[in-house]
């Protein structure tokens, strides 16, 4: 599933073409995505202007000049195209056209128009129109925790969150109350940069170390939107193949490899945490 950083990823790519731009030629191929679209959805997006867009954890909002905001959720396979081509890279590819385009539109800004597409292959992705001024409290929202690359999220946060929890870091840093959408790829990341081991109880780790984490936490997300950034790839090739977004990680996928420090010996190694595969370094991180 796309992480916070893809999500990111594609609202650069979606803000210079979407801002400020009427919405017109609106079509919906089909009823539901993981959900039913809205009613009238394609009525109530049509003549339409996008005033910004936004990012909640791992949902885009597109707020509206109609006083309505246009939620999408990727979902697993989710991906918007501008004329065509995709907008960010993935790590895991899917078909972005023909029977998996489920709704398109065009966007108008002055003399541009470009044909916006959104394909879904494996239909987990869903969308949503809600009030502008009711966004924070619809259930989608209302629960999650501070963003990870905000002004709420801190060491002292963190310690405030897991004071007395006996539930593993790991998973506790998944849980989106405590912080909005981190996920499993750049958790484990996260906690080999910051040396904690991911089976360590969330109330055990010191308020220094969760500083540490915190500041961690930050610089993982940084750098996968940096490696992300807003590149196009134009996917119109003959056998309808796609690229995706590389990754270099640490420690994610690396069953078996040797770990990357350089003063370690340690081997990577991989266990399931919550139906999650986690994978860590347990010479560099001890409990």
């Amino acid at each position: 599933m796309p992480e916070l950083p893809e999500v990111e990823t594609v609202r650069r790519g979606l803000e210079p073409v979407l801002v400020r731009a009427r919405l017109t030629r609106v079509r919906q191929n089909r009823p539901d995505l993981r959900f039913p679209f809205p009613e009238r959805f394609v009525e109530r997006l049509d003549g339409a202007t996008v005033e910004r867009i936004d990012r909640r954890a791992k949902y885009l909002l597109a707020a509206l000049s109609t006083g309505e905001t246009w939620v999408t959720h990727l979902g697993m396979t989710g991906r918007f195209t501008l004329d065509g081509t995709q907008v960010g890279e993935f790590e895991e590819p899917a078909p972005i056209a023909g029977k998996h385009e489920h709704m398109s539109f065009c966007a108008v800004r002055g003399d541009a128009t470009t044909r916006v597409g959104f394909a879904d292959a494996r239909r987990f992705g869903f969308m949503g129109l809600i009030p502008t001024e009711a966004v924070e409290d619809h259930p989608w929202f209302r629960a999650l925790g501070p963003e990870p690359l905000g002004n709420g999220f801190s060491g002292a946060h963190l310690a405030q969150v897991f004071d007395g929890k006996t539930q593993n870091i790991k998973v506790s840093l998944l849980d989106q109350r405590n912080v909005a959408g981190l996920g499993n790829i750049y958790v484990c990341e996260a906690l080999y940069r910051a040396r904690i081991s991911p089976l360590i109880a969330a109330g055990k780790v010191s308020k220094p170390r969760l500083e540490t984490l915190a500041r961690v936490v930050r610089d993982v997300l940084n750098d996968a939107i940096a490696a992300g950034g807003s590149t196009l790839r134009d996917f119109a090739n003959a056998d309808g193949g796609q690229g995706y977004f590389q990754h270099r990680f640490d420690v994610y996928g690396r069953e078996g490899q040797p770990c990357t420090a350089e003063t370690c010996t340690g081997v990577i190694k991989r266990i399931v945490q919550a139906g999650r595969s986690t994978f860590y370094c347990p010479s560099c991180q001890k409990r």
